[in-house]
């Protein structure tokens, strides 16, 4: 049974699926699966189904996440539903999706519902929350981790293939490890936090839990870019394959934390073995500076930041707040300016400590969390063992770096340890072609499943010197009448995709053998129509456009990733009474059903 996004998607092509099928499979698995804690609210099972059909009925099978169920943790605005950020008395219902959500739902995602998590996004554990703590997959005394608990868990369990969560200080990463699941922490800014209820604003990203690190950065690719409504928004970046030469940064011997448990401690080794088995070279740091980094989020000024998003809600209602979360954002209250130029200060140097040890590694590979605790540890102790799991994930967003939490071995007693790829910013696409490699390499089963990982898919080889991309929209598709030219100039395929929805594509008459036609029109009228990108030298791509007879043309092509390639268009002219057929999502999907035979 499919599983992943690249595997639900395949059964849609095939017509093994559809998107109502998927629907109804999460709904029944949420009832089965019999955890209230995991969702705080979820949409209504009719409503959720009508909006399949309907994206069934358009055929935008092409959109990259067309027809995947998405959890969104209640942090993370959607429209239609309430934001609670785990405090009753904070709800409110937004009256427009967070620009991450308004990304899947254009890519074709059907949003489930809203998920549990530590009240107001703050803490590691799961347990803070007045909607009641989630069960843990593999061990029900154990703590589910935090803060984007309900997300996880939804992975996880297989409710959703996708969720959004958020991560300040590790609630994108400490959860998926407890669950045997991808967290993908992206570069602060990739990601818009417009329509994300703050945590520490100058913190805070918007994080992904997938089965895979490819399904993960398949949803990186949707919900990453620019956003008119938060400036801080960076591109999204491209992956790659797995680099040679890679080293990787470890702490010295004597620096590992583990806190007495000797299970984890082991199963770390054996990761760093694998790691070296898969071809890198591991190196001891001192990994002291990220430490002292770490113990500025919650000793410096940035518990001021949580402090600000509840102050009105703290002085009005104060017993409205869980007496933990209330404890620990009141320290925030207090403090001066000194205080915080003093800390923005030591930051700064860390930040350049971070830069000269990355110039002797290209990433560091830590445990994610350095053991796990049972509920009533927590509960008994909230602070200090809640502090204990952001060992190796408190510092990493105050250091401006990118994370990868990546599963890597069952303990013995049959509960999941992980590992987290950590880098500088920007390098997010570099970790997930690590991250890929060693997912697989340790043949684990996803999350709770107890299903085994598809055969990992090999990259796409990337452009040589001098080669050009050029996309293909109709008669030169693989397997379709022109396809010969393009291999006679020794053209590759290296990639499959779609346009940004700006374009509309027109059967054009009079051709032979049948060709489309691709116009550019304005922004929110057009479709995402499915394209080919194949690699060209630049005689060949020379030669072939110079063959290109119009009212064909080579332009250039916006795709829904962002990137621009040269491709296909036809004048404005030529369309005139031609059939609009963008509805089909693509020249293939078109002819397939100009082939059928009439019923």
């Amino acid at each position: 049974m499919a599983e992943t996004v690249a595997e639900i998607l395949e059964a849609y092509r095939s017509g093994a699926a559809k998107p109502e099928d998927i629907v109804v499979r999460s709904f029944a698995r949420i009832s089965a699966h019999d955890d209230p804690a995991i969702f705080i609210a979820l949409r209504d099972e009719a409503q959720l189904l009508a909006a399949a059909r309907a994206l069934q009925q358009a055929g935008k099978t092409s959109l990259p996440l067309y027809g995947i169920p998405v959890a969104v943790k209640d942090n993370i605005d959607v429209k239609g539903l309430p934001t609670t950020a785990a405090c009753p008395a904070y709800s409110y219902r937004p009256s427009k999706d967070a620009a991450c959500v308004a990304r899947l739902r254009e890519a074709g995602a059907l949003i489930v519902g809203k998920t549990n998590l530590d009240q107001f996004a703050t803490g590691l554990v799961g347990v803070r929350t007045p909607y009641g703590i989630g069960r843990n997959l593999f061990d029900p005394k154990l703590i589910p981790g935090g803060s984007s608990s309900g997300s996880a868990l939804a992975v996880g369990a297989g409710l959703t293939p996708l969720s959004l969560g958020t991560d300040t200080a590790g609630s994108g990463r400490v959860p998926a490890a407890i669950s045997n699941i991808v967290g993908l922490k992206p570069s602060r800014g990739l990601v818009s936090n417009a329509g994300v209820v703050p945590a520490c604003r100058t913190l805070d990203c918007v994080s992904v839990f997938a089965l895979t690190v490819d399904d993960a950065m398949a949803m990186l690719s949707v919900i990453a870019g620019p956003d008119a409504d938060d400036a801080s928004a960076r591109p999204p970046d491209r992956a790659g394959p797995m680099p040679e030469g890679l080293r990787l940064g470890v702490p010295l011997a004597g620096q590992r934390l583990f806190f007495g448990d000797r299970a984890s401690e082991a199963l770390y080794q054996r990761s760093l073995a694998q790691f070296a088995e898969l071809g890198a070279k591991v190196i001891e740091i001192d990994i002291e500076p990220f430490y002292a980094a770490a113990r500025l989020l919650y000793e410096g000024p940035w518990v001021a930041e949580r402090y600000l998003t509840t102050r009105a809600l703290i002085a009005s209602s104060p017993e409205s707040l869980l007496p933990v979360t209330r404890q620990i954002i009141l320290a925030g209250a207090h403090g001066t300016a000194a205080d915080a130029f003093a800390a923005f200060y030591q930051l700064e140097d860390l930040r350049r400590v971070r830069d000269h040890i990355f110039r002797s590694i290209d990433a560091m590979v830590l445990p994610t969390v350095p053991t796990v605790y049972t509920v009533e540890q927590v509960l008994a102790d909230p602070i200090a063992l809640n502090s204990r799991l952001g060992t190796y994930t408190n510092f990493v967003n105050l250091l401006d770096m990118c994370g990868l939490a990546v599963p890597a071995a069952m303990r013995p007693d049959a509960t999941p340890f992980g590992v987290t790829l950590l880098a500088p910013a920007g390098e997010d696409a570099a970790l997930a072609a690590i991250g890929r490699v060693f997912h697989a390499a340790t043949g684990l089963s996803l999350g709770a499943l107890n299903y085994a990982q598809p055969p990992l898919k090999e990259e796409a080889p990337a452009l040589a010197r001098g080669e050009i991309p050029l996309a293909v929209v109709g008669a030169h598709l693989s397997g379709m009448p022109l396809n010969g030219e393009l291999r006679a100039l020794g053209a590759r395929l290296i990639a499959q995709g779609a346009t940004a929805p700006h374009y509309r594509l027109y059967a054009l008459p009079g051709t032979q053998p049948p060709k489309p036609g691709l116009l550019r029109v304005k922004s929110g009228a057009g479709a995402a129509i499915a394209i080919e990108i194949y690699a060209l030298s630049e005689s060949s791509f020379g030669r072939f456009v110079a063959a290109v007879p119009p009212p064909l043309s080579i332009g250039t092509l916006e795709l829904d990733d962002g990137r621009s390639v040269k491709g296909f268009l036809v004048e404005a002219e030529a369309v005139t009474g031609a059939r609009d057929i963008s509805s089909f999502g693509g020249w293939r999907a078109f002819m397939a059903q100009e082939a059928a035979p009439a019923v």
